[in-house]
């Protein structure tokens, strides 16, 4: 095999597997979800917001709205002040659709309950994921809310 022939085999190889290679939706999601679970716990607010578009929005239950990424880092900020921690995602659904995918996750976590001890709570959320100019997907949509207390 020549030169030539390895180039244009490498070249059809390259073409054939980069979409499947690429990295899906889904993938990505629950990479970032990854990501946002460690920043929570280890009570980085900064990294929690890295996960959000400049022009999120989040609406968290019982609230007013949030918008912007740096809004929303202090939203986070106030929720790890009050106590909030252990916060785990599950990634149940994701579609995509162009340059906009649609999350639904479930969730656990502890709060402060009666004299600071942590009490077990769940949610369910849609997520509104766009992807930015550098292919990354950001939260652009949030909203979430708990199940009833058990």
């Amino acid at each position: 095999m020549t030169l030539k022939d390895c180039m244009l085999v490498v070249a059809i190889t390259a073409l054939c597997l980069g979409p499947a290679n690429a990295q899906s939706a889904k993938d990505a999601i629950e990479a970032s979800n990854a990501e946002f679970m460690k920043s929570m716990n280890s009570k980085n607010a900064a990294g929690i917001a890295s996960s959000y578009a400049e022009d999120a929005v989040a609406l968290p239950p019982n609230g007013m709205r949030v918008d912007r990424r740096e809004n929303i880092q202090k939203f986070w900020q106030g929720i790890i002040d009050y106590g909030v921690s252990d916060l785990k995602l599950n990634t149940v659904e994701v579609e995509e659709r162009g340059d906009l995918a649609f999350e639904l996750s479930s969730f656990t976590y502890k709060v402060p309950g009666k004299d600071s001890k942590p009490v077990d709570a769940s949610g369910k959320a849609i997520v509104i994921w766009k992807k930015a100019q550098n292919g990354n997907w950001q939260i652009y949509r949030d909203i979430w809310n708990d199940d009833p207390a058990k």
